[in-house]
């Protein structure tokens, strides 16, 4: 089995967990999903780092000793992953006893080396970083991340020879591409190594400092923050001695923010070639979530709380959410609005629907079990191959942490199987009882929904789970075979029964929350009884947004159409709205329109009107058009979405 083990950053306790926390996590626990289903042999390591000066301050401000305060909030951290469905194989803390001892190992080791030394260091130092800046670094001598003047401290401190390892690093990192990606994260540590960047200051005296790692060769000193907790990598996994560490250690792969780049990549492998450990396999580097185009910061008050938003829309739907909407290494902006089109968008209108119809029609039409699979025509076979196209995708660019690419390739099968469905016409082949093709159609748009559902499983664990459950399919890593999945498509066996119906995803609606929740402001009548009156004046005929809330308006595409046997100005048209069934509209449109040119195209139906018959015809709704000069004009969407799509 091949070794993969993925970590996050051990977060900070100096504060309550984030939506920066909460993605990076996530994304590792997908990582450390995705390779479990390959088959891989693979460790998720988690946790919290609990030392320095600024966990000092956070914790007089609390009002508690530091040891009670990191406790605390290390507690939060760990409780709220498995509310986020993180499955880590460890969870790691910088107070641990065990990694205190890998820390004061591998010091020993480097001062034994002679590449630790003692002088004296004057220099820029921010609380905030819990580093010297020098004047270089300095943005209008200011700290260029906290954006405050750092204090200059002169004093006696150990340091790292680090400068004697930066050329073998930038040879390495030359020599080694896919060492740290994306590439404008290796571009910009090939740019730092071309600087004089020195040696590391990696100790404090304890007249300043006493919560921290004391040095073993020198007890009046305590362990600078960074060269502590970067060994957590390997203390966790038993370094030096441990059969983790010896099995899982050669697939080493870290994941961070771009803030902290600098630490993992240069003073991290320095420090492990001092050592004398081989370097990780892989660093990989994604950007900031921010709010309004500002990053997330506690102190101007946009930090998104993971757990609100998991709650309110869904744990699915926002681990889904994060990763289909960041592109790996760049920062991206979080919205409720963005968060509820996505869901609409893919999660209700692609992908529910799709269960939703398919489970619907294999009840309607062989009794709630799969089908046997027939003769294939080329429009099956094209399904086959662009599903196999695009798990083949999805697979190497999960791999190589492009998250957002590789949902997109699946989303092609997700939204083809439902063309396909619409192409094949299901319910006229049950019309026709042409029950041999009808199977062949279901039982390829069922195995379609199955490898969906385990390529999901990495981003949406339980949701994945529970699709295969309504498949008739039960859920197992030892059964699944990513490979197989892209080379044959007859998982599904015939005979087994399925759910009848499927709910996954309900429609969510942002507009509706944010009316709720302003409710209470509305109700001033000295500032609104004049703008009330106004519109009054206006529109005398206006009616409430509760009234057009009643109007279900939805999205269908013409199946089919063709002129009303007992009227020259009517056409009868069969419109997919991803019902059960095609809806039968009776439409006064044939003087402008010919049937032909209807066919295909997606128009606006209004879904909930009263059914009427219109000279003999049972009409389902109407289709919406408007009056122009010489004519008729179809209302309907400026590109193509998903039938069934609610028009809000």
């Amino acid at each position: 089995m091949k070794p993969f083990f993925i970590s996050t950053p051990i977060y900070y306790v100096n504060a309550r967990p984030h939506l920066g926390h909460g993605y990076t996590t996530i994304v590792a626990d997908s990582v450390s999903r995705f390779h479990r289903l390959k088959g891989d042999a693979t460790f998720f390591l988690t946790g919290t780092d609990e030392h320095g000066d600024k966990i000092v301050q956070a914790a007089e401000a609390a009002g508690q000793d530091p040891k009670t305060y990191s406790d605390t909030i290390s507690q939060l951290f760990k409780d709220l992953w498995p509310v986020l469905e993180v499955s880590n194989d460890q969870f790691i803390r910088t107070t641990d006893l065990r990694h205190k001892a890998c820390v004061r190992h591998v010091l020993q080791t480097v001062f034994d080396k002679g590449d630790i030394y003692f002088d004296e260091y004057g220099g820029h130092y921010c609380f905030g970083c819990e580093r010297f800046y020098t004047d270089k670094e300095l943005v209008d001598g200011k700290c260029p991340d906290h954006q405050t003047v750092p204090t200059f401290i002169k004093e006696k401190n150990y340091f790292f020879r680090m400068s004697k390892y930066l050329e073998p690093l930038r040879e390495y990192i030359e020599a080694n591409p896919d060492f740290i990606q994306p590439e404008r994260y290796r571009n910009e540590v090939l740019s730092m190594l071309k600087e004089d960047l020195g040696d590391l200051c990696i100790s404090r005296p304890k007249t300043r400092l006493t919560w921290g790692i004391e040095l073993p060769f020198d007890s009046d000193f305590v362990t600078y923050v960074w060269f502590d907790a970067l060994i957590n990598y390997i203390s966790a996994l038993g370094y030096p001695d441990g059969e983790d560490f010896r099995k899982y250690w050669s697939g080493a792969h870290h994941l961070v923010a771009k803030d902290i780049l600098k630490p993992h990549a240069i003073f991290w492998p320095t420090m492990l070639m001092s050592a004398e450990i081989p370097l990780y396999k892989g660093l990989r580097v994604h950007g900031y979530w921010t709010v309004n185009e500002t990053k997330m910061s506690k102190s101007i008050g946009n930090v998104v709380a993971p757990l609100d938003m998991a709650q309110k829309y869904g744990l699915s739907a926002f681990r889904y959410f994060l990763l289909s909407e960041m592109s790996f290494g760049q920062d991206s902006s979080f919205s409720e609005d963005a968060l509820v089109g996505r869901f609409n968008a893919d999660l209700a209108n692609d992908l529910g629907n799709l269960f939703s119809r398919s489970l619907s029609m294999t009840h309607k039409y062989f009794g709630g079990v799969v089908p046997e699979c027939g003769e294939l025509l080329d429009l099956d076979r094209e399904v086959l191959e662009l599903g196999h196209n695009a798990m083949s995708n999805y697979q190497s660019q999960f791999e190589h942490f492009q998250f957002s690419r590789a949902l997109k390739s699946l989303w092609e099968l997700v939204r083809h199987l439902n063309k396909y469905i619409d192409s094949s016409a299901p319910w006229t082949l049950y019309k026709n009882k042409d029950m041999n093709r009808l199977g062949t159609v279901l039982y390829v748009i069922l195995e379609g929904m199955r490898k969906v559902a385990v390529h999901l499983w990495p981003v949406m664990p339980s949701t994945s789970e529970t699709m295969l459950t309504q498949l008739g399919v039960k859920f197992s890593i030892e059964g699944t075979d990513l490979e197989s999945e892209t080379s044959s498509w007859f998982g599904l066996a015939p005979g087994t029964p399925v759910a009848e119906r499927s709910n996954l995803f309900p429609r969510q609606d942002l507009e509706q929350r944010e009316e709720k929740a302003a409710e209470p402001k509305k109700a001033k009548p000295a500032k609104e009884s004049k703008p009330e009156a106004k519109i009054e004046m206006a529109c005398p005929d206006c009616i409430e947004f509760e009234d057009f809330a009643k109007v279900d308006l939805r999205v269908g595409t013409v199946l089919e159409a063709t002129p009303h046997p007992e009227a020259d100005r009517l056409l009868v048209l069969k419109i997919d709205t991803a019902d059960e069934t095609p809806r039968q509209v009776v439409a006064g449109i044939a003087e402008f329109f010919k049937p032909e040119e209807l066919v295909g195209r997606q128009v606006v139906v209004v879904a909930n009107l009263k059914p009427r018959k219109l000279r003999g015809l049972v009409s389902q709704g109407m289709v919406l058009a408007v009056k122009k000069e010489g004519g008729l004009a179809l209302l309907g969407p400026s590109s193509e979405v998903s039938n069934g799509g609610k028009v809000s």
